[in-house]
Parts: C-alpha cells; structure tokens; sequence
C-alpha cells in the first residue's frame, strides 16, 4: 500500500511536469507548419519593380578617392546624378573606404556598395543637408541621412559592402546633453535637440529595394523608411554596437508608410530593433497617416528595445501587419506595443506568430504609459515660451484626453517558444482604453516571473504555458474577461 501512494505520486508530478514542459524539438517544425493567418493583402508589400538600365557610371571616374580621408560627397553625387540624367543605370565605386557627407540617390539609379567598400559617413554634422523631414514623430527640421532617397521611384541600393555611420562622436554628444537637460526637466527635448545623422532616409518614394548591405554604428536611426509605399528591406545586417553604446540607435523604423517588405535581417542595436511608427501627440494627430500593410519575417533581433515595437509613435494608427518566423536573442522585449496617453492612434489587426525568444526581458510587453519622463511635455518655469525653438512649441501642444487616447485592439499572437526570459507577459492598458480582444495561442514562455495583466479587456488564451521559476502565475487587476 505505501509503495502504491510513493508510485501514484510520482504518476501526479509525471504528469504535472509534462503538462508545463516546453517543447523543444517540435518547435521548429511548428514554426513552418502553424496554420498561418489568411491576410490577402500580405502578397502585395515590397518594391514592385527595380531599375533595369545597366550602363555604369564610376564614382572614381567623377573625382572619388577611396583612401578613407578625402571627402567624396561631390564626386558621388555627380555620378549619381548623371546616372539620372541618362535614364538611370548602376553606380558603382572601386575598392576602398569613401568618406562622404549626404548624399542623395534619384530615380531609376541602382547604387552598387560591393564587398570591398566601405563608405564612412562625415562625422562633422555640417556635411549632413538640413531638410524638412520628421524625427522621432515631429516634422521639423532635421540634418539629412548619409544616404538620402527621397521623393524618388523605382531606387536600388544594393551589394555586400560596409556602410559606417562613424557615430560614437553624435553618441557621446548626446549623452552630455542629456547630463544638461535631465536635471532641468526637459530630458523630452534632448533627443529633438541634438542633431544626429540617420545612416538611410526613404522618404515620399515608392518602389525601393536595400538588400545585402552591412551597416554599421549610425549616428541616430539607421534605416528610416518615412511617408513611403512598396518598400523592400532585403538581407541587410544592422551592428551599432561597435565601440560604445549609441543611444536611439533604432534598427529599422517603419514610419507612416505602407506595404513594406522586411526580411532576412539581422540587427543588434541599442532602441527598437524593427519598429513601426505614426507620428507622436498633436502634430501626429495632424499629419494622420496610419502605417499599414507590413510583413516583417525571417529576421533576428539581437541587444535593442524589442524584436518588433509598435510605437511609441502611435497617432496616425498602425495596421495590417504581419510578424512571423522570426527570433530574439537577448532583446529587451520579444513583442512590444509602447504609447502614451496623450498620443492617441489605434494599433490593430496585428498578427504575430512563429517567435523564438531566449534571454529576453519580456516577453510580450504592452504599455500605454510608456516613458512618462519621454513621453509628456511640460515648460519649467525658468523658460519663456517665446523664446523656445518652434518644434518645442509643437511638442507642447496640448492634446484633449479623447483624442490622446491610445487604443489597443485586436492582436493575435500564436506558436510563441521563449527560453530564459525574466517576465514573460506585462501588460498595461489605461482606464479609459483597455487592451481588448488579445489573442495568445500556443505560447510556451520560461521565465523569472509570470508578469500580469492591468486593463485588459477580452483576451483569449488557447494553449497559453508558462512555466516560472517563482511558481507564480499572471497577476490580473482591472480587467475584464480574463483568465488564463
């Protein structure tokens, strides 16, 4: 009789751990055989043509010197522009490192970066051209990228060559200010006011292709794809880790623009790896373009704020999108929804499937009070108003509590494999806007905590396991219809 309790015992905890295991080898086969969402339009995203012309055009041939210390900008943008004239064709440079300020790709050019070349960007911020542009949510006035296409159609810039932003100096620029503007109340401004270069800006354009490249250290975003349509991200790696920590280093930023097209990257930065965005608070509100129609997949996301962020940058509305077989190794979060409360927007429609995560801080992370200290704008009182930059003025704008609202909804999130997380989920709605109708199936998370639900509305679990090393289970508070 004893040995039959010790036997039916072992049977119960057998039986137990079975249940909260995580599956190990069926998880990549789950990756590619998961029953994936009917979305029509995801055939549709990504650059429907690229240049054909093939006729060469040498940057050495108009002046370019590839010893890493002469400034190139004229030369390569005279052979870029003479490629226009002709009727396009491909730009390409001999072996060596080009050190050029912004420079500026135009319709029907392919710019050819090959192995063996390495294009260093300026590190003296008067070589980037001030244009109209928006930065961070806001249309201002901003330096130009190192490399620059905008209002242009059909533009390939392609090849297996090392483009390096060089921006430890723009970092290390940064990081004093903020020692100035943190204690004065205004850390929400540091970012605005210290110009920093981006690495790519495509902006106002349709049908462009970036494959293949290496790119290294930007000085502010590396690949900002803004107000653009049919857009291909193909193949690149993204490293700005090299030799410091570079704040606002984002990967790929997706920023009111639509049918767009990421793949096979693989990025280790310092803020959001692959990050959608639509414009911040009032100014936002009033350019009120959404962005929608994304596939992002086969990529990985290394250090960085999350393996696919929607926003903080939320006013216009993000829609439409589609994340999947994709992988976070050591990412601050794995799935990030971020927005503020005086941002407003909608984020919905989102389907997000096919994840492996290990050594992630949270696993799937939404919070619509994200960075107060970022987020809101307050004048202390020792500023006049008058006497303050005009995008101050715009970031202080004030924003009603409707149309501030963010709102959350409709997100569906399947076959989800995390190892070594601290909190697998930590949601944060808002009173006035819960999380509603969430959708979480075949999860499988280990991690430190279990994390909790706070404002949440009509979230689904189907297959949901979460096995933690403190035992606990998810905390849930002002939610409805919600039970894990």
């Amino acid at each position: 009789m004893k040995g039959e309790n010790v036997l039916s015992i072992f049977t119960v905890v057998l039986i137990f751990v079975s249940a909260f295991a995580l599956p190990s080898n069926n998880f990549d086969n789950n990756l590619n055989n998961n029953t994936e969402p009917v979305l029509d339009w995801a055939k549709n995203v990504g650059a429907r043509e690229m240049p054909k012309a093939t006729r060469e055009f040498s940057v050495n041939k108009y002046g370019a010197i590839g010893d890493g210390a002469t400034k190139n900008t004229a030369a390569i943008q005279k052979a870029i522009d003479a490629c226009a004239a002709a009727g396009g064709g491909i730009v390409t440079f001999n072996k060596g490192t080009y050190l050029t300020g912004s420079i500026f790709v135009k319709s029907g050019v392919t710019l050819k970066i090959d192995e063996g070349v390495k294009i260093v960007g300026s590190q003296n911020i008067d070589d980037y051209t001030l244009i109209e542009t928006r930065v961070a949510g806001i249309e201002m006035k901003w330096p130009a990228a190192l490399i620059n296409v905008l209002n242009q159609k059909n533009v390939a810039i392609i090849g297996e060559g090392i483009v390096d932003g060089r921006g430890k100096i723009f970092w290390d620029k940064y990081w004093t200010m903020r020692k100035i503007y943190d204690p004065k109340g205004i850390r929400w401004a540091a970012d605005y006011d210290c110009r920093r270069p981006r690495l790519f800006l495509i902006s106002n354009s349709s049908d462009i292709t970036l494959k293949g490249l290496h790119l290294q250290r930007a000085g502010f975003w590396t690949v900002h794809i803004l107000y653009s349509n049919h857009v291909t991200v193909d193949g690149i790696t993204i490293q700005n880790n090299i030799g410091g920590h570079g704040p606002s280093t984002d990967g790929i930023d997706i920023d009111s623009s639509d049918y767009i097209l990421v793949q096979n990257c693989d990025v280790n930065c310092n803020d959001d790896d692959y990050c959608l965005k639509a414009g911040r608070d009032a100014d936002g509100l009033r350019v009120n373009k959404p962005t929608e129609y994304v596939v992002i997949r086969h990529c990985i996301a290394r250090s960085g704020g999350g393996l696919c962020t929607f926003g903080s940058e939320t006013s216009g509305s993000i829609r439409h999108v589609l994340v999947e077989n994709s992988e976070a190794i050591g990412t601050g979060n794995g799935v990030n929804f971020k927005s503020a409360f005086t941002r407003g927007g909608t984020v919905e429609d989102i389907h997000i499937q096919n994840l492996k995560m290990k050594n992630v801080k949270t696993a799937i992370h939404l919070n619509l009070n994200w960075n107060p200290n970022y987020s809101y704008t307050t004048l202390p009182k020792d500023y006049n108003y008058d006497s303050i930059p005009p995008y101050w003025k715009v970031m202080l704008e004030k924003v009603s509590p409707e149309r501030g609202k963010p709102t959350i909804q409709n997100v569906f999130i399947q076959n989800v494999f995390g190892t070594g997380c601290a909190t697998a989920i930590s949601a944060t709605g808002m009173k006035t806007s819960l999380l509603k109708d969430v959708h979480l199936t075949d999860i499988h998370i280990a991690s430190n905590t279990a994390g909790g639900i706070n404002y949440g509305a009509d979230w689904h679990f189907k297959n949901v396991r979460l096995k933690t090393n403190d035992n606990g289970v998810l905390k849930i508070e002002n939610s409805t219809n919600v039970k894990l």
